[in-house]
């Protein structure tokens, strides 16, 4: 399979896609495959496979790297003397491996459709609905899934919440833990939504349950689903960054989870549910609570860290078949039709 990594660019979750796409050069072993990093000016470089190492990017060594240019069909690089000879890399199918912004809220989508480049990831409307917790939790209420209950709170606005303590206060457009804090008293509410309110605009507050039980399961449509085994996540009050940016660089299939096969089925289903047909072409993570015998959504993951590939037995084979049955754009004929018509109409008169 001819397949190109995209990863980087300008997100807080930054470093975590550098970390995902490394991991995913040692377990691929495709020979056709190409790595392009998105800086954080949104440049675009095309980087040697020898070359991809963390100190490489936070040296600022990929600055020596070609430089690429996106048009349709691909991206491309000049050369000769006058810079005017332009070539195309072979890009295949392109991989959309950028956590967080860029990556996640539909501009790579967006640009990747509007330049007509295949690849694997969330559409523009899946982007959008995954991107926002809010807009997560709404889109699950839609479709019968339950989550816990929520407030928003805004930068500028009150600082009142509805829940008692414990809660769980987390920016709403952030994912790998960033800037999520457990509060247990009054005394530590300002602090962490001050820490939250770094990065985003907006904090989603929810009540943490203790000792709930959380599964991780991921999974695809190709021309059948292809889900993954259901995961229990071994963890203490919640994973903070540092456990994630770790979890990220998993590359060994870890331990299927000791559950019942009604709470399995339960899982696969409202996985599925949200699933087709938004996501379709895409590789996505659920993260489901099991509380009061109910599935409950906690999130969705449209570009898990190293695509979950822990989760999977036939990771590699999987990206390839999904990469045959990618959603394609309807083609739109113009033939001015109506403005013809309304010239004519205009001449006869």
């Amino acid at each position: 399979m001819n397949l190109t990594i995209l990863f980087g660019a300008s997100s807080f979750e930054h470093e975590i896609s550098i970390v995902s796409a490394i991991t995913l050069k040692k377990i691929l072993s495709t020979h056709n495959l190409k790595f392009i990093f998105v800086s954080a000016e949104r440049e675009f470089y095309l980087i040697e496979a020898e070359k991809m190492k963390s100190s490489y990017f936070s040296s600022g060594g990929y600055r020596e790297s070609r430089v690429l240019h996106i048009e349709k069909g691909g991206f491309f690089y000049y050369t000769g003397l006058l810079g005017n000879k332009k070539s195309k890399i072979d890009t295949g199918v392109v991989l959309n491996l950028i956590h967080g912004r860029d990556g996640e809220d539909g501009k790579m989508a967006s640009i990747l459709d509007f330049y007509e480049i295949p690849y694997i990831g969330p559409g523009i409307e899946a982007s959008v609905l995954s991107y926002s917790k809010r807009l997560s939790k709404c889109f699950a209420h839609s479709l019968g899934i339950d989550t816990l209950p929520y407030t928003v709170l805004e930068r500028n606005g009150s600082r009142e919440i509805e829940f008692d303590y414990p809660v769980i206060v987390k920016p709403v457009h952030l994912g790998s833990s960033i800037g999520v804090s457990i509060v247990h008293s009054d005394s530590e509410l300002d602090y962490a939504l001050d820490v939250a309110f770094e990065f985003d605009s907006e904090v989603l507050i929810e009540p943490f349950v203790e000792g709930i039980a959380e599964y991780n399961i991921a999974g695809c449509k190709t021309s059948v689903w292809e889900l993954s085994i259901v995961e229990e996540p071994q963890k203490e009050e919640f994973l903070d960054f540092e456990k994630k940016y770790m979890d990220f660089s998993r590359d060994s299939r870890v331990s299927e989870a000791a559950i019942d096969n009604s709470i399995k089925s339960a899982l696969e289903e409202s996985f599925k549910k949200i699933y087709e047909p938004l996501f379709e072409g895409s590789i996505i993570r659920c993260d489901f609570f099991i509380h009061e015998g109910r599935v409950v959504l906690n999130e969705i993951n449209p570009i898990p860290g190293s695509m979950a590939n822990y989760l999977f037995d036939d990771f590699e084979n999987m990206l390839e078949r999904l990469a045959a049955h990618l959603p394609k754009e309807k083609w739109i004929k113009i033939d001015y039709r109506y403005i013809h018509s309304i010239q004519n109409a205009k001449g006869k008169a």
